[in-house]
């Protein structure tokens, strides 16, 4: 039997993937250490910028300088190592190079992997949340997923899903791109109108600042037949263009959308896909 009380242990194992993913770390202290600094990065994240002790914002600066400080050391550790070996995420920014040849920064790669991070960890653990929610309330969706798991681990030699996993589970998919669908934790973006432009008889500004409630769009009547109704089989067929934008879209596109469903095949695949589920609710 398994209880869905509380978001903490699935935040737990999404940061341990990502620390797995990302640095080629173990579960440990050093990676709890991380976790409860990120949390406090997080608190302050949309608070008012106020620079003073005590508030929200100052806490969350420090927390960020002593994960740079972190990172910095993982850092420096892999330049003694022999170069040209990627393993992890880091090593691929320490050896990407743009058109003219040249690597980013040490700064500069410090900067992408906590902003990757906060990118991916809150919003990654909140989104399994709910698949698991989704999977407890409809059994006869967790029995096929969990057929789907079986013929999957008996053709599998490692533990670690990898992409090619990925590609291969089609109901898994399906799951995955549903709940999604539903529980989006982004539910909207901010971007800016680059030239006026004229959107159902409304005038846009040029430099306007516009929201996209990509959340409409998914529960949208027109775009999903019984938009509110859990139904991996939807996706049998594709979506109309422009209705499905988990990931945004364009240049904008998300760059970690692969990572998230790495994160979510490793959970709900290997992890918890025996016994019988329910949800305990909290009094």
């Amino acid at each position: 039997m398994i209880h869905l009380s509380h978001p903490s242990p699935v935040n737990k194992v999404t940061f341990e993937n990502i620390g797995k993913l990302f640095l080629s770390l173990e579960p440990g202290p050093l990676l709890d250490t991380m976790d409860n600094l990120f949390t406090g990065l997080f608190s302050g994240l949309r608070v008012h910028p106020l620079n003073i002790p005590g508030s929200a914002y100052r806490h969350a600066l420090q927390c960020r300088k002593k994960l740079m400080d972190i990172f910095r050391v993982e850092l420096e550790k892999k330049k003694t190592l022999k170069e040209g070996v990627t393993s992890d995420l880091m090593d691929g920014l320490m050896e990407i190079k743009d058109d003219e040849g040249n690597k980013l920064s040490d700064q500069e790669v410090l900067d992408n992997i906590v902003s990757l991070v906060i990118a991916g960890y809150a919003t990654t653990a909140v989104s399994i949340m709910w698949t698991l929610y989704y999977l407890s309330k409809y059994p006869n969706i967790l029995r096929k997923l969990r057929e789907e798991n079986m013929v999957m681990h008996k053709n599998k030699t490692g533990e670690f899903i990898t992409c090619e996993d990925v590609s291969k589970m089609e109901y898994t998919n399906k799951v995955v791109k549903e709940t999604l669908r539903l529980a989006n934790i982004s539910a909207f973006s901010f971007r800016l109108a680059t030239n006026e432009a004229e959107y159902q008889g409304y005038r846009i500004p040029k430099d306007w600042r516009v929201i996209v409630w990509t959340r409409y769009l998914h529960t949208n009547s027109e775009n999903f037949d019984d938009p509110m109704c859990f139904n991996p089989d939807r996706w049998n067929k594709p979506a109309k263009p422009g209705t499905y934008q988990v990931f945004g879209g364009g240049s904008r596109f998300c760059a970690g959308n692969l990572l998230v469903k790495v994160q979510y095949f490793y959970i709900i695949c290997l992890k918890d896909t025996s016994g019988n589920w329910s949800i305990q609710m909290l009094g």
